[in-house]
């Protein structure tokens, strides 16, 4: 761990995690954590040290100018704190790139940085590709594997099994960690989800409002919502077979009684992107 300030003393702190990558469809999750940054003016106290765990050759630096000097910034998992008055508690956000290698090390590391600051609950934020329609409200599901968390937030249990990505990794280390451990997914349209979608995003940070009881600034989200719909509505409105297509998702979530879709619903959604994934390899 790379410290970058003192780490203060946090009040009843609530850890929030989201990172790049095979967990992040439309840039929905990682994107969520860089609104709470921003609306909540968080300052990065440390940084894991990316040598330990990232392909530069996968996450290469980048050349910035700072001050009219050329410097290499390296790309990392950063960890910042957040205070929030309608919250009456701190906020540590991690914003992360999934790592490239040494895993258990790496969830380790950000487990005991937790502790150490006195969390107690681990929200991990994820989006996958499903077959939704971008017309209906976007799907999030949440789920424990702790039955007190379970019932306290009115939750449903993880009835998925495959492969994983880092925030399955993080929400299983939290809980055996003895923290509570809440994942949050957004169901991004898969014929929509290569793009950044700030709708995701907004469900995300609606459901965030939910389970924390307490209002958080939306920003410019409602309206970058707004206009992404609006955007893939002009792209569908010149092609039949979209059109057709997202019409047959409409109906199809309208008959299952959506906006709100089940856990098993989310989760078989889940294992079908994970098996394309499997099938494509990693993107």
């Amino acid at each position: 761990m790379i410290e970058l300030e003192d780490v203060p003393e946090l009040n009843n702190p609530v850890v929030i995690a989201a990172f790049e990558g095979w967990n992040d469809a439309g840039e929905a999750a990682t994107a969520a954590i860089d609104h709470l940054i921003d609306v909540w003016d968080a300052e990065a106290i440390a940084a894991l040290d990316p040598e330990e765990y990232y392909d530069f050759q996968v996450n290469r630096p980048r050349v910035v100018l700072d001050d009219g000097r050329r410097r290499i910034h390296w790309r990392t998992t950063r960890i910042l704190v957040a205070s929030s008055e309608t919250l009456e508690r701190d906020i540590v956000l991690v914003q992360g790139i999934e790592p490239s290698f040494r895993w258990r090390a790496f969830t380790i590391e950000l487990m005991e940085f937790a502790q150490q600051v006195g969390a107690t609950t681990v929200f991990t934020l994820g989006a996958l590709m499903a077959d939704v329609a971008h017309t209906r409200p976007i799907p999030v599901t949440a789920t424990s594997d702790d039955d007190d968390v379970l019932h306290r937030f009115d939750l449903e249990p993880s009835r998925y099994e495959g492969p994983t990505g880092i925030v399955g990794v993080l929400a299983d280390a939290a809980t055996q960690s003895g923290l509570q451990s809440i994942s949050c997914w957004a169901a991004v349209p898969h014929y929509a989800g290569h793009s950044p979608s700030p709708k995701a995003t907004l469900a995300l940070v609606s459901r965030l409002e939910e389970l924390l009881d307490a209002p958080i600034p939306h920003g410019d989200l409602d309206d970058g919502a707004k206009a992404w719909e609006r955007g893939i509505n002009e792209l569908a409105e010149t092609d039949d077979e979209v059109a057709e297509y997202v019409q047959s998702l409409e109906e199809a979530q309208d008959t299952a009684d959506l906006p709100e879709a089940s856990g098993d619903a989310i989760a078989r959604e889940f294992e079908r992107y994970l098996r394309r994934r499997g099938q494509d390899g990693p993107g």
